[in-house]
């Protein structure tokens, strides 16, 4: 919808969208009350999402605290780096709008994924792995808890790269063992789908299958029809059957599935590891850290200075006499 880029949220109901609909308190209560409706017809709670991004974080966030929201996509890099949203302005309303899900019980999703849709998925894959790192940073300071830390990452590798399985077993992997206890967010093929809905289907298939054997616990769904069209309701029923028959298929597999110490998944995994701590040392060295790195195109190859972008006109130092009763009540809790 471009939501993003307005500085205010709207109110009421949207019954009508183009590739979305709004983000307002009264979608997020009409959905929540239809999910509690079909909860009770099928014996199971059915969780709600939705996202808190762009120029509005924190009032999004408070909403579907407001209206038990269950999972929000949460992450200034977005808006940052896609969006052109002033990194400081966003890196604050991040993190009131972290203290806000932690209090409310929402897990977030970051958006380490989209890296790779501008990016190399094997040349950036640290890019990622760092990205994770500084998230889990941040949301823990900012009062979350493991369970609430969707950390993201995609199945974006080219599949006509030689053992492109075997590289995706490896990022993935790596997350799992990097965040134990964290429910990873894994996001299906987009870059490489074609249109062939045949061979989407499949790679959709080698997505789940992956997911499955490293505990993914945040699947999203992949569609065969990525690209072509917005896809049908038939066409997420045939993606919801993929999803099904692969987890009820593979079962309790990542428990058996050990990849050879000196193989070439453990192999890949160490390499990416190794190029993560190298960029972390690299941010540190910059004059400003963080914001300097991000400013020279680290991240996505989108460069973004501090001193530019949407929301800029919003940035301003606390005075010595600055009072904020909720951010003093969120710090507390």
């Amino acid at each position: 919808t471009g939501q993003s880029l307005l500085d205010y949220v709207p109110e009421g109901a949207t019954r009508e969208g183009f590739a979305g609909t709004y983000a307002t308190q009264e979608n997020f209560r009409l959905m929540r009350e239809g999910l509690d409706v079909v909860s009770r017809d099928i014996g199971r709670y059915v969780r709600l999402t939705n996202y808190a991004s762009g120029l509005c974080m924190p009032e999004i966030a408070a909403l579907a605290g407001l209206e038990r929201l269950d999972m929000m996509l949460n992450d200034s890099m977005y808006g940052i780096l896609f969006r052109d949203i002033n990194p400081i302005r966003t890196f604050v309303d991040q993190r009131f709008s972290r203290q806000v899900h932690a209090r409310a019980g929402i897990i977030i999703n970051t958006g380490e994924d989209n890296y790779l849709t501008t990016s190399d998925a094997v040349e950036a894959a640290h890019t990622v792995t760092v990205s994770q790192l500084l998230n889990e940073y941040f949301a823990k300071e900012a009062g979350l808890e493991n369970w609430q830390l969707g950390l993201g990452h995609a199945f974006e590798i080219d599949p006509a790269i030689p053992d492109s399985f075997r590289l995706e077993l490896a990022h993935a992997l790596l997350a799992r063992e990097l965040f134990p206890d964290a429910p990873l967010k894994w996001m299906p093929p987009t870059r490489h789908m074609t249109g062939d809905v045949f061979r989407g289907y499949l790679l959709d298939g080698f997505f789940n299958l992956a997911g499955a054997m490293t505990g993914q616990d945040i699947l999203l769904v992949g569609m065969m029809t990525e690209a072509v069209v917005t896809p049908w309701l038939s066409d997420r029923d045939l993606a919801l059957q993929n999803v099904r028959y692969v987890v009820t298929a593979a079962g309790r597999l990542a428990e058996d599935f050990v990849p050879a110490p000196d193989g070439m998944i453990a192999t890949r995994a160490r390499q990416v590891l190794s190029e993560s701590i190298d960029l972390l040392e690299k941010i540190l060295a910059h004059e400003n850290g963080l914001l300097d790195a991000i400013a020279d195109g680290t991240f996505g190859l989108m460069k973004r200075p501090s001193d530019g972008g949407r929301g800029l006109e919003g940035v301003a130092r606390k005075a010595e006499n600055y009072y904020n009763p909720a951010a003093e009540h969120l710090e507390a809790t």
